[in-house]
């Protein structure tokens, strides 16, 4: 009778598991919740985000910026527009930059497609690399290789973009379906017709998505890269910038945000084209 009891069709025994089981489930999520809550509150700690007197004096001090701000100087609109040329033509080149070496990595990186697994870790190696280092590094790094200008903004718009990019791409060849790959396997297809016929059709769209979603945060780095010597509007804002041009600097960044605006609505509708 007690064997019976223990049984896992028993509906009593069941009922238990199912509450120890959801009870530990219970447990280990609050533990989580509440190692993640103490991290939080440790770097909160540790970056002076609690210190009141120092917020309380540095507040006041932006205030103050804010006010030598008001109201914005456009005198020297005519001369930003070159500039904002500029670095709406570095985001796209970087982004396709990035977007044109990232399909291959990309294949190389995904499980479903990657030749071998040495290939595969090669791959991925090759984008955290990527990936792990800044923007404006590389920026800095191809401005003295390089010299002044737009191209190496471009350059390290689009290798930093590749490490984050490829892993996207990656991440969704990945998530495709495996019937259509082994249906087309099945019909015996090579290697690059599998991925033609079974895959791509899968992700293209968030392919596309991707690349409008990383052109809207290459156009924004690539005011940044104007600081660095890049070209671009970041070099009219670092120069008044330095020139305590307080009016003209707020001018200058609402003509970015107008930018990014207009760049986040045109992205919007061409994610909406490729859907």
């Amino acid at each position: 009778m007690n064997a019976t009891l223990k049984t896992p069709t028993d509906p009593q025994a069941r009922f238990t598991e199912l509450l120890a089981r959801e009870r530990r489930g219970r447990n280990s999520l609050t533990l989580q919740i509440t190692l993640v809550a103490f991290g939080v509150l440790v770097s909160l700690w540790a970056t002076g985000m609690f210190d009141v007197e120092r917020l309380s004096e540095g507040l006041p001090a932006i205030g103050v910026v804010g006010s030598e701000m008001i109201p914005p100087d456009f005198t020297r609109w005519q001369q930003w527009i070159q500039p904002m040329v500029d670095t709406i033509a570095m985001s796209v080149a970087g982004t396709t930059l990035a977007v044109l070496l990232s399909l291959p990595i990309a294949f190389l990186a995904a499980k479903n497609t990657s030749p071998n697994r040495f290939v595969y870790s090669a791959a991925r190696m090759v984008l955290n690399t990527l990936r792990a280092i800044p923007e404006l590094i590389m920026g800095i790094i191809f401005v003295a290789a390089v010299g002044f200008g737009m191209l190496p903004g471009v350059l390290a718009l689009g290798l930093h973009s590749i490490g984050m990019v490829g892993k996207f791409f990656a991440e969704s060849i990945e998530h495709a379906h495996p019937a259509p790959i082994e249906a087309a396997q099945a019909a015996g297809a090579s290697p690059l017709q599998v991925i033609a016929h079974g895959v791509v059709p899968q992700v293209f769209t968030q392919f596309a998505d991707v690349t409008m979603y990383r052109w809207e945060y290459n156009f924004r780095a690539s005011t940044v890269m104007g600081m660095v010597g890049a070209g671009g509007i970041g070099t009219e804002l670092v120069g008044s910038l330095r020139l305590l041009d307080y009016p003209q600097v707020a001018a200058i960044l609402i003509v970015i945000l107008v930018a990014v605006s207009i760049v986040d609505g045109l992205s919007g509708i061409l994610r909406k084209r490729f859907q």
